[in-house]
């Protein structure tokens, strides 16, 4: 990707030339991509079997910490070991199946509470209530099933078909620093497919058109750097007041609060460093016409290394929130009605939406 003195310069160039970064082809995504069981569940499958983001690791900041979702449809629970390691597990007890954590907080062991059995921290089964009625039940090969996990760059990863390899995360930035704090999370539902929700982020092409009263007053139409890497990429979105850089010598520039900068990160997730505060978006499929956004928010680093204080990150979450995050949802929800009507047999990506057309390519590199 550019350094910050380039990707400033490329900005400002843009800004004089009334230009954006163009992809090199057109791509046509067929309308039952969005609608289809048998793409859903290959879909589901690729997820499992990839290395995802599930959590900043601010949320697992001692011993005992644990985040519990589903990720793919599946149950796991995401922990912080006596060792200091962080473990990912299928949320099932081994007894009956019941979960035996439900969101998130910090615990010595987790026990079931419908049989309460008993596991620690690192899965293992460490008591059968009423063990006498289980003859022949092996308490060492009935411990929570480890899935992969890794933690690198301030995100915990999880694969749910085998270890989390270092290599397979060389393509991606280190996003968080020690000194960023975990403030909120959101759970929000949408009856669109999650590529649909996606999507809406990876351009800048619809600013005034769909933000006109939001966002646009701040930023520009259509004015966007947008970089591949591996099967990744980054779009910069400018505000207006990058051209007070203009003035300053190159290596002295700073970007931050200047411009939004959104990671896609293959297959299904979104950072955004925004101003004040830094978003990790997952898009959770549910089915093919419906998804969950599973959203944390973690302050910004400043230039001294502390943090943006929560109150600040707070309110500059609520007005991306109230804004553009809705709108965006909004639209989402509208394309999907669509697609499952005759009007049209696929839809159009152009040069304007080149992390779109390079993120449906990987996808079906994939599938």
């Amino acid at each position: 990707m550019l350094t910050e003195s380039k990707l400033i310069d490329r900005i400002l160039d843009h800004i004089d030339n009334k230009t954006t970064d163009l992809g090199e082809k057109v791509w046509r995504e067929p309308i039952a991509s969005y609608s289809s069981d048998e793409r859903f569940n290959a879909e589901i499958n690729l997820l499992r079997r990839s290395p995802t983001p599930f959590c900043p690791t601010a949320m697992l900041p001692e011993i005992g910490s644990y985040v519990a979702r589903k990720a793919a449809g599946t149950p796991l629970v995401v922990v912080r070991g006596e060792d200091g390691e962080i473990r990912a597990f299928i949320n099932a007890c081994r007894h009956r199946g019941t979960s035996v954590a439900q969101g998130m907080g910090c615990k010595r062991s987790f026990v079931c509470p419908y049989h309460a059995w008993t596991y620690a921290l690192d899965g293992r089964l460490k008591n059968i209530a009423g063990s006498d009625g289980f003859p022949g039940v092996d308490i060492d090969t009935h411990g929570l099933v480890q899935v992969g996990a890794r933690e690198k760059g301030g995100l915990v990863y999880v694969n749910q078909s085998g270890p989390v390899s270092a290599d397979a995360l060389n393509d991606i930035p280190d996003f968080f620093s020690p000194s960023q704090e975990y403030f909120e999370e959101e759970v929000l539902s949408d009856e669109a497919n999650w590529k649909l929700l996606a999507e809406t982020a990876m351009e800048g092409y619809h600013i005034r058109g769909l933000h006109k009263k939001t966002f646009y007053p701040y930023g520009f139409d259509n004015i966007n750097v947008v970089e591949t890497f591996g099967l990744n990429s980054r779009i910069t979105f400018p505000f207006k007041r990058i051209n007070q850089l203009r003035d300053i010598e190159s290596d002295k520039r700073n970007i931050s609060g200047l411009a939004t900068s959104v990671y896609n990160l293959f297959p299904n997730t979104l950072v955004s460093v925004l101003s004040k505060h830094t978003t990790l978006t997952i898009f959770e499929p549910i089915s093919p016409t419906s998804a969950q956004l599973i959203i944390y928010r973690v302050t910004n680093a400043q230039a001294d290394g502390s943090s943006v204080s929560i109150d600040d990150a707070k309110i500059d979450a609520e007005f991306v929130k109230g804004a553009g995050l809705d709108e965006d949802r909004a639209v989402a929800r509208n394309i999907q009605q669509t697609v499952m009507t005759q009007a049209n047999t696929h839809l159009t990506f152009g040069l304007f939406e080149k992390a779109i057309v390079h993120f449906h390519q990987a996808l079906d590199a994939h599938l």
